[in-house]
């Protein structure tokens, strides 16, 4: 089963941390923007289950991601389960009418520019995202890939990037979480 772990930190300083990952041997692509609409279950809380389901837009691309709850208090560990969708707008569109067929309900859209870029880090590849929410501000994620045999190395491996790089206390919230508690 494929496990995303994940730490998110709030930036303040995006051009130094940016200097300080190339220091350390990160590479950067060039950034990209991404959509992502987010809708409720027609017989469960999302928000009471800590799961999430999403269409994102990148470009032309479409995706649909099923996120699971976190599994641990320290990093943002969760099944994710993220499948291609047909390309365009018209079929985003389609797919997103399709889900509110089935009495799934929109929650809300975050919309971002992220930079993405990798690194190793402890032997592993460490996938990087400086991101720019509308709305909520500038973050700092970092994010591995991991069975669940490889769990516990890959919180070490973020953990150990995130003291050496002296980052604040990481942010569990979601985006959508962060967008949602600004309009209360």
């Amino acid at each position: 089963m494929h496990h995303e772990v994940e730490q998110k930190f709030p930036v303040t300083d995006a051009a130094s941390l940016v200097a300080q990952l190339t220091q350390q041997g990160a590479t950067w692509r060039d950034p990209i923007e991404q959509i992502d609409t987010y809708f409720a279950h027609p017989a469960r809380n999302f928000a009471e289950t800590d799961e999430a389901l999403r269409i994102r837009r990148v470009g032309d691309e479409n995706f649909i991601t099923y996120k699971g709850p976190k599994l641990d208090a320290l990093t943002k560990t969760r099944r994710e389960l993220e499948l291609p969708l047909a390309a365009g707008p018209a079929r985003f569109a389609q797919f997103a009418e399709l889900l509110e067929a089935l009495s799934f309900r929109r929650v809300a859209e975050v919309r971002k520019v992220r930079r993405p870029g990798s690194l190793t880090w402890n032997g592993q590849p460490v996938e990087l995202a400086l991101d720019e929410v509308e709305g909520v501000g500038v973050y700092f994620e970092a994010e591995l890939s991991a069975d669940a045999g490889q769990l516990d190395r890959a919180r070490q491996t973020l953990l150990d990037l995130a003291q050496a790089l002296s980052l604040p206390a990481p942010e569990r919230r979601s985006y959508l979480e962060l967008l949602l508690s600004r309009d209360t």
